[in-house]
């Protein structure tokens, strides 16, 4: 059942069970207003005559209306992508592919860079060849250079703890 608001108007939608022929207290949602619902009679409902889907008469004036006809869709008459209508609407311009394709051949021919794991290798094996010199050289430094002895020393036990290490953390 439908049931409108005494007070704002507002509708609202009450089940026919919820009201019986004693009235029921409804208060708005809205405004707060308080009545006594009645259940509603309703009339009851006359049956649709079918009319003409072509045309319907219209009884006020006696004229002879035609049905509205649905429109079709057109297709769009002009490409999205095209030159054209990217200059005009958006004020973009295509370049041509082959001079996109030479300046990038161009740029590929000019990088000569090493990039990042490039240097980590060449810096690792800096590393192991320094390591290396030391290791064949250690008795030569420590009768040439004395007070070098005590850092060789103490690299070569480093990498000791280092490769004790890393082999403990795969076993």
């Amino acid at each position: 059942m439908l049931v409108n608001c005494n007070s704002c108007q507002k509708k609202f939608v009450v089940p026919d069970s919820a009201i019986t022929e004693n009235g029921r207290l409804l208060q708005c949602g809205s405004c707060g207003n308080k009545w006594t619902q009645y259940p509603i009679k309703e009339k009851p409902a006359e049956p649709i005559k079918k009319e003409k889907t072509i045309s319907k008469i219209n009884k006020v004036e006696n004229k002879i209306v035609p049905a509205k006809k649905t429109a079709k869709k057109k297709k769009r008459q002009i490409n999205l992508y095209s030159e054209e209508y990217l200059a005009k609407k958006h004020g973009l311009t295509i370049k041509d592919d082959s001079s996109v394709k030479k300046n990038q051949k161009k740029q590929k021919n000019e990088n000569y860079g090493l990039g990042f794991y490039g240097w980590v290798i060449i810096i690792v094996i800096f590393f192991i060849f320094i390591h290396g010199i030391l290791d064949l050289n250690q008795n030569f430094i420590n009768e040439k250079f004395p007070a070098l002895g005590i850092y060789i020393n103490y690299f070569f036990e480093v990498h000791e703890m280092i490769k004790v290490a890393i082999l403990e953390l795969f076993n």
